[in-house]
């Protein structure tokens, strides 16, 4: 059998090679087996060459040709540019090979798709995106593109990163940056297998990176972020220029200067906004009860919207107009808060910031744009108030899973200042559940469950209660709520005023609470917060161990047992610790009661890959405990 492969392959490329003169570029049947082990596509090359003209203008053209090996794969085939009025597209070529690398078709012009890239929530946004498609109808194929755009937004700078996704592999990837005399390129490197070549071409200077022979890889359970493992190299610029505003971002003071250049003039409210503002606040004793009614004044005010329109990108619209018309994005909505606070003279600083829940780090050595998100800072004589300014419902101070535990830049009027937002500790993220429970001799009951969700464990809830219609409300909460079997009756869910906080009260129907076996009734006390996921075992493991949320349950069921049933089989209190958390659990009968208490603490960390057994341990063990059971015997007379 593989000698006639052989004999059919060979035949295969002494076909290719008629019609090519040599061995075709793309042939699928060349790559390494250790690049497309385990890989959907390969990139066969890449070359990316970004030029900057100037502070106000560069180039970029991208080459790559991709071999998409199974149904998997086939996103790799599709191009995407996005472009706006600061980013045009110059051109788009395209074609496509078979699998001996025969060209089988180009890509013509009325096949690129032109759609706008415009949120649901924007008003205005510029935001559109040229979109590709090649492919054969088998597997594997090759797809070419090349392209280039110029943009005259020089506050960013490509970032390159060949190996962009999971299970991909690049054979050859390159790139080139060249550099205008007088402006050397600031740039970081991350894991990349060779630094930087640098050499001058007339009074140009050019800088140059390749990486070759790059295998797939795939994070590991409880790993790092796919971003951090793989190589990449950001760049950045010195002098910069963005529709007549001219900056420099060689430090974060710099950084911020330019950004006060833009809000300079925009925080100016009507005069009976003033008034308003300071009658507010004139008999409210402390500062911090200021900021807190200035802030809910702009929520019940505003509502938010994504305007995006240019240097509108990086500009917010002026405080009077966000005044008179009640709306804005991240920007205009910031700088309005910090109008309102100045009115009742509150200082605080317009802050950028990374939103979202992936909260990548911000290179802190190397100053650039590293933000997507504007919010405001209020220092006080006893904290510092962060105020998100997009939210109706957000409470003033806190951060959460989409801003907290990170950096932000604050523009003071001196410049750019790199500060952290607060971190969250356990104690901060807390869910706590009262349940009772009454079962029957039929292992069948009724309950109710009060349970309180705090910080970071309440953000899912109190989307609930702002996105969902109350029937939509009552799925969300089937699909979350971790009982083998039930039914709600009847349930509340209620945000807290003014805090972080969730309240949530079921009223539960418990079809199967007990099983059931002659005169014993055989029941897990642990009825909702069940530990099951475990990562599998693996002692050669390479990647650190990240948890990602410090966070702390307490569960209290008591059940009231059927008449005439007392405890056969208890399980004994547990009590574990490790480097990531601590769990304690303990059953015990008071009179006719079965009192069921579970806690478990959680801490965010990063440690070393040696750590991660230390983890499954912990997580087995966890979850055994959460299994225990108690057997009830009815008594005999």
């Amino acid at each position: 059998m593989q000698k006639r492969l052989t004999v059919l392959l060979l035949s295969l490329l002494v076909s290719a090679t008629s019609w090519a003169g040599d061995m075709p570029t793309y042939l699928a049947l060349t790559i390494n087996p250790a690049l497309s082990k385990g890989a959907n596509a390969v990139i066969r090359t890449e070359e990316t060459t970004f030029t900057v003209n100037s502070p106000k203008s560069a180039t970029e053209r991208i080459k790559i040709a991709v071999t998409v090996l199974n149904e998997e794969g086939k996103r790799h085939a599709r191009l995407v540019v996005p472009y706006d009025k600061l980013n045009k597209v110059d051109y788009i070529k395209g074609a496509v090979y078979d699998m001996l690398g025969k060209k089988v078709g180009t890509l013509k012009t009325s096949e690129i798709k032109d759609y706008s890239n415009t949120s649901d929530f924007s008003l205005y946004e510029d935001n559109r995106v040229k979109v590709a498609a090649l492919s054969t109808p088998s597997y594997p194929y090759t797809v070419e593109y090349e392209y280039q755009t110029t943009s005259s937004n020089m506050l960013f700078y490509t970032r390159w990163a060949p190996l962009d996704g999971e299970k991909l592999a690049v054979e050859k990837a390159s790139f080139q940056v060249t550099m205008p005399a007088g402006m050397p390129l600031r740039y970081h490197e991350q894991l990349v297998p060779t630094k930087a070549t640098v050499k001058q071409e007339g009074s140009q200077q050019v800088y140059a990176w390749e990486v070759k022979d790059l295998a797939p890889i795939e994070r590991q359970p409880y790993g790092p972020p796919f971003h951090e493992l793989v190589p990449m190299v950001s760049t950045a610029p010195g002098a910069f220029e963005v529709q007549g505003y001219a900056g420099t971002l060689e430090t974060w003071k710099s950084f911020g200067e330019w950004q006060n250049k833009l809000n300079a003039g925009r925080d100016q409210i009507p005069e009976a906004t003033k008034q308003q503002v300071q009658a507010l606040v004139k008999d409210l004793p402390t500062q911090e009860e200021k900021i807190k009614a200035i802030y809910q004044f702009m929520q019940n005010k505003t509502r938010y919207v994504s305007i995006q329109l240019g240097i509108g990108g990086w500009q917010p619209f002026e405080a009077s107009m966000v005044d008179g018309k009640g709306y804005g994005d991240c920007k205009a909505l910031s700088n309005y808060t910090k109008a309102l606070l100045d009115a009742a003279g509150i200082k605080s600083h317009y802050a950028l910031i990374y939103a979202g829940d992936d909260n990548r780090p911000v290179l802190k050595d190397f100053p650039n744009s590293q933000f997507n998100h504007v919010v405001v800072c209020v220092p006080t004589a006893k904290d510092t108030v962060w105020l998100e300014c997009t939210s109706q419902m957000a409470d003033a101070g806190y951060t959460g899973s989409s801003t907290g535990d990170r950096y932000s830049l604050l523009i003071t009027p001196e410049g750019g200042k790199l500060v952290s937002t607060p971190r969250f500790a356990a104690m901060d993220n807390i869910q706590k559940r009262a349940v009772q429970v009454k079962l029957n001799a039929q292992g069948t009951g009724v309950g109710e469950a009060l349970t309180y969700f705090t910080g970071i464990q309440h953000e899912s809830r109190k989307g609930v209660l702002q996105q969902y219609a109350p029937e939509e409300q009552l799925k969300w909460l089937y699909r979350n709520t971790q009982i083998p079997a039930f039914e709600i009756k009847n349930y509340t869910l209620e945000k807290v005023k003014g805090a972080p906080e969730v309240k949530e009260k079921l009223q539960l129907e418990l079809p199967k609470l007990a099983s059931v076996s002659g005169k014993r009734l055989f029941i897990t006390p642990n009825l909702m917060n069940r530990w099951t996921s475990v990562p599998a075992t693996d002692e050669s493991r390479k990647q650190d161990v990240v948890w990602s949320m410090s966070f702390h349950d307490v569960d209290s069921v008591e059940y009231e047992i059927p008449a005439g049933y007392k405890a056969e089989n208890m399980p004994k209190p547990v009590k574990i610790a490790s480097a990531f958390g601590e769990y304690q659990a303990q059953v015990q009968m008071q009179g006719s009661k079965l009192i069921y208490v579970r806690q478990l603490t959680m801490h965010k960390g990063r440690h070393s890959a040696a750590k991660y057994m230390e983890l499954v341990n912990f997580l087995k063990q966890v979850s055994r405990a959460d299994q225990q059971q108690v057997v009830l015997a009815a008594e005999t007379t």
